[in-house]
C-alpha cells in the first residue's frame, strides 16, 4: 500500500484575511491531492489551512503545543496534544513530507529552520522566502507543485 504524504502548514497564529485566503486556498490544494495536512492545530494560518483541507474532504492533524484537546481548531481530524509549547515545532516539521509557509513570524521562521535541517522541501507563499534552502511560490497551486517536484 503506498503511504500518503504528510503537507505541514505553518504561519501565524493570528492572519488577516488576505493571510487566511491564502492558508484557505493551501488547504484545499492539499487536499486535492490526498495528502494530509500537519499544522499546529491553533487559529489564524493552521485553523484557515485545516478549513480549507476539511472542505475539500481532506484529512487534517493538529499537533498542539498544551495538553488540552479542545484548544485546537474545530477543523482538525485528529488533535493531538503534546504539552511541548514552541517545541512542538520540531515535531511538525518531523512529522512532513514537506512544508508550506504562509506569512508568519519568528514562530513560522522555527518550524522552516527544522524542516530544512531535517532534508524536507520548503515552499514560502508570502513568508521566509530570502532563507537559503526556501522555495519562494506566489500561490497555493505553485506551492504544491513546488513540493511535488521534491518529494516522491
Amino acid at each position: 500500500m503506498k503511504r500518503t504524504k504528510n503537507i505541514a502548514v505553518v504561519g501565524a497564529s493570528v492572519a488577516d484575511p488576505q493571510l487566511a485566503e491564502l492558508a484557505y486556498a493551501v488547504g484545499c490544494e492539499i487536499a486535492r491531492h490526498e495528502w494530509i495536512l500537519v499544522c499546529g492545530g491553533l487559529g489564524g494560518v493552521m485553523e484557515a489551512a485545516s478549513r480549507g483541507a476539511s472542505e475539500a474532504g481532506g484529512t487534517t492533524i493538529g499537533i498542539l503545543p498544551g495538553y488540552d484537546h479542545s484548544e485546537g481548531s474545530r477543523f482538525l481530524s485528529i488533535v493531538i496534544p503534546t504539552g511541548l509549547g514552541h517545541a512542538r515545532n520540531a515535531v511538525i516539521a518531523a512529522a512532513a513530507d514537506g512544508m508550506i509557509a504562509v506569512g508568519g513570524e519568528y514562530g513560522t521562521l522555527s518550524e522552516i529552520a527544522f524542516g530544512l535541517k531535517l532534508g524536507k522541501p520548503v515552499a514560502a507563499l508570502e513568508s521566509w522566502g530570502m532563507v537559503k534552502g526556501v522555495i519562494t511560490v506566489s500561490s497555493a497551486e505553485e506551492a504544491v507543485i513546488a513540493l511535488k517536484k521534491h518529494i516522491a
